[in-house]
């Protein structure tokens, strides 16, 4: 066995092997692969293994396309067979909501040279003579849907890496893995030790057992899934040939050929966890007692939907374990705390994203950065507040409705509240509907009454009309915003200005007062982040950005060595915020304060420590929403003083509370880009209109990168649309956008109701040798096409003469 190798890859199931055929693809030969037990040990053997391209996420679909034309190439290559069917597949809506959300990815599929249509009932039953469709209002066909064999996919997988030079060792089991202080690593087994660059914990139903030899933790959670394979059916043999698979989605079932008979699986309410307090490690290719009573009402809508299957005798049943993340995403990336740790564990539609999910990890790991932005599944989207009972919570949620519609701005309850500020009781007694973000409960919205859920569908909801009201109260009068959803970051020391201004892009700030904003350049050049920077005292600053970015962001900290006697500090805990905005903010605050805070002594992007109601806070003059506005950072222990101070002072202005819906709003109708919608490592600061704040005068993290793309004409531009949004519905972000006579545009990344404007709203990118501003396109909302322009300046203030009044 190896001694040393560039990369360990820590797991022999379905994603391990793809992880190491694809290090090895992309130049990684000396590398390999550890299986305690025989290859495809834990859940991959008894996978149903289906495949489908189309995911709600635009860059989930693009890996899961990839992974399904994979298959055939693999089998090619390595003479090794795949069991790849693709007779087909079926999407089903019996709903007006499910409708809505296949004519979408049909949009999608358009936009992105994939095969996905509508049939009529007719062509349905062609399709499919033994199944029926009265109910169903309405079909699509995906004709490289299908199924594949679990086994062979993984030994293709395993014999092509073996080909290029890795190595595989089974019944090797792991015993440790120990961090050197150059940041390798040494993994430990019984056949002896192996020293690595890089460790890859790839480890399925083992992922947490992997991860706590190294100090992790990692929210996951196995449960218990059942399918069953039915006997042979004369109705199937007599086809002569394969039928597509079904996915009725509203039925909540999955169903397809096996052989002569059919494969029906479900994900009932009455779930069963498994394995809380652990794998155990003699685990490997048993299977739980059957238990179809749980699924019962399940496998009847099924057998209704294919009459021939309800008197089909039962061949066999898989009751198998399968690995959860909170969110069903798979946990994914290196670990930020740790030098050159990777996961990729919690795969759930595993055979439709194995080839993407070891594409962009090999990628990460060769190259240092992803080709896309998969934020969705990057393991730093959670933090320590993803316990064991909030990641139960979330789990049984995500099971029992795994295929529920996730309707844009749709807030699950499960599992919180996660992490609360000192003022969450006094705003749910105004009744705030909160949103969950980086394990934090924020406003979106304020309905007066406690108790007040959303609705949810693709269409305006509940929230409509209160958060249209909330946006004209801040751009009349003036609105408070909690803002302590945001990161904040302090930086102590005499190397404090020499860190940042090796790590950002803009020039930090020399002088006490002053704030920039810039951006933070990625490994390929792109953005992966923007910043408030501001210089509060001597040798000391603090930093703002992106909450749910906050781990994330450590990446890239991390990449910049601090100076010494500098101090670096992630102090979201213990700093809130609020944002008080509008005409009449400086009037309001003026009133709470004995600082001077007219426009020539407290001009925009300066910042000052000043007494608000007797809370000291950092007013920092910014706002988000494009108004006149400051930024109030004070201590946690003085937000309710704070809080209820403005909500009172605010009140004889008529304003008050105003949450992150109307957020949104107002910044989209300013044109203003948000980390994670609009801002991604895949886009340059030229094609989102930030290469003004990048200074090529200085040295920063990542300018080699950068420089080797600045030059370059912009791919897509992000851009703002003015949309007829006759249906009764606004953007959300994934519309595909095109030409009037049907040529791909670009998409949208956010959208919502300009209620300042009375106009439907989206900012998005746009191809700029496709569409121009002042272009006519067609934005296509809930699936159908509907008119739009492409703006040639922000929708609300294009001039900026508010924010500077």
């Amino acid at each position: 066995m190896k001694t040393h190798a560039q990369a360990v890859v820590i797991g022999g199931g379905l994603v391990g092997c793809s992880i190491l055929y694809h290090l090895a693809k992309l130049g990684w030969t000396d590398v390999v692969l550890l299986e305690r037990d025989e290859l495809t040990a834990g859940s991959t053997w008894h996978a149903a293994a289906n495949i489908h391209g189309l995911h709600d996420n635009n860059n989930v679909t693009r890996v899961q396309h990839y992974t399904m034309n994979l298959y055939k190439e693999l089998e090619k290559e390595t003479g090794q067979g795949c069991g790849v069917f693709q007779p087909g597949s079926l999407y089903l809506a019996k709903t007006e909501e499910r409708e809505h959300q296949l004519r979408l990815q049909e949009a999608k599929a358009k936009y992105y040279g994939l095969n996905f249509h509508e049939v009529s009932r007719e062509q349905a039953k062609e399709l499919h003579p033994l199944a029926q469709f009265d109910d169903i209002r309405c079909i699509m066909f995906e004709p490289d849907g299908g199924n594949v064999d679990p086994s062979g996919v993984t030994m293709a997988y395993a014999a092509g890496a073996r080909a290029m030079g890795a190595q595989i060792e089974r019944f090797c089991p792991v015993t440790g893995t120990e961090q050197q202080p150059d940041g390798t690593w040494i993994v430990k087994t019984e056949k002896g030790d192996i020293h690595t660059q890089w460790v890859v914990n790839a480890g399925g139903l083992w992922g947490r057992e992997v991860a706590a030899m190294a100090g992790l933790t990692l929210p996951l959670q196995p449960t218990e899934h059942q399918y069953f394979v039915t006997e042979s059916i004369d109705e199937v043999a007599n086809l002569g040939r394969r039928l597509p698979s079904i996915a009725d989605r509203d039925g909540e079932y999955y169903f397809r050929q096996e052989g002569n008979g059919f494969l029906i699986g479900a994900y009932e309410k009455d779930m069963r966890f498994w394995a809380e307090n652990g794998t155990p490690l003699d685990f490997a290719h048993e299977l739980f007692p059957d238990d179809l009573d749980r699924i019962m009402e399940n496998v009847i809508r099924a057998t209704e939907r294919v009459p021939c299957a309800e008197t089909a005798g039962v061949k066999r049943v898989i009751n198998g374990p399968m690995i959860w993340s909170p969110d069903s995403n798979a946990i994914w990336g290196p670990v930020p705390e740790l030098k050159n740790y990777f996961c990729c564990t919690g795969i759930i539609p595993g055979f439709s994203q194995s080839g993407g999910l070891g594409l962009l990890a090999a990628q990460w790991m060769i190259e240092g950065e992803p080709q896309y932005d998969m934020f969705a599944w990057d393991l730093a989207r959670f933090g320590d507040w993803a316990d064991k009972k909030f990641t139960k919570a979330r789990v049984e949620d995500q099971y029992a409705h795994r295929f529920a519609i996730h309707f844009p701005n749709e807030e699950r309850s499960a599992g919180r509240p996660a992490r609360v500020r000192p003022v969450y009781e006094l705003q749910k007694e105004m009744g705030c509907v909160f949103g969950l973000n980086c394990g934090w409960e924020h406003p979106l919205w304020f309905s007066g009454t406690p108790g007040t859920m959303d609705t949810n569908s693709f269409t305006r909801q509940n929230w409509w009309e209160p958060v249209g009201r909330e946006v004209s109260m801040l751009r009349e009068n003036v609105g408070v915003i909690d803002i302590s959803n945001f990161a904040n970051y302090v930086i102590k020391g005499p190397g404090a200005f020499d860190w940042l201004d090796k790590l950002v892009a803009n020039k930090v700030p020399t002088e006490v007062g002053r704030s920039c904003l810039t951006p933070l350049i990625s490994v390929r050049g792109g953005v992966a982040g923007d910043f408030t920077i501001t210089k509060v005292a001597d040798d000391e600053y603090m930093m703002v950005g992106s909450g749910m970015a906050e781990r994330y962001h450590q990446r890239f900290f991390n990449m910049v060595e601090l100076p010494e006697g500098t101090t670096f500090e992630v102090a979201t805990n213990r700093i809130a915020g609020f944002n008080v905005a509008g005409p009449k903010s400086r009037d309001m605050l003026q009133r709470m304060t004995n600082a001077d805070l007219s426009n020539e002594n407290f001009r925009f992007m300066r910042s000052r420590t000043i007494e608000v109601a007797g809370v000291e806070c950092l007013a920092i003059r910014v706002s988000f929403t494009g108004d006149l506005g400051w930024e109030l950072h004070c201590a946690e222990e003085d937000q309710v003083k704070l809080y209820a101070a403005l909500l009172a002072a605010s009140a004889e202005l008529d304003g008050g509370p105003v949450g992150g819906r109307a957020l949104g709003s107002l910044r989209i109708e300013k044109g203003y880009g948000s980390w994670g919608r609009e801002y991604s490592q895949e886009y340059w600061p030229q094609e989102v209109g930030l290469a003004g704040l990048v200074k090529l005068d200085k040295d920063f993290l990542n300018k080699e990168a950068y420089l080797k793309v600045k030059d370059n004409a912009p791919r897509e531009m992000l851009v703002g649309f003015e949309i007829d949004a006759v249906n009764d519905a606004d953007a959300s972000g994934g519309e595909p956008i095109f030409t009037p006579d049907g040529k791909p545009v670009g998409r949208v990344t956010s959208g919502a109701y300009g209620y300042s404007v009375g106009k439907s709203l989206a900012l998005g990118y746009a191809n700029p040798e496709t569409a121009k501003p002042g272009d006519e396109v067609e934005v296509y909302i809930l699936g159908k096409p509907h008119k739009a322009r492409i703006l040639e300046a922000a929708a609300f203030d294009p001039s900026g003469a508010r924010l500077r009044a």
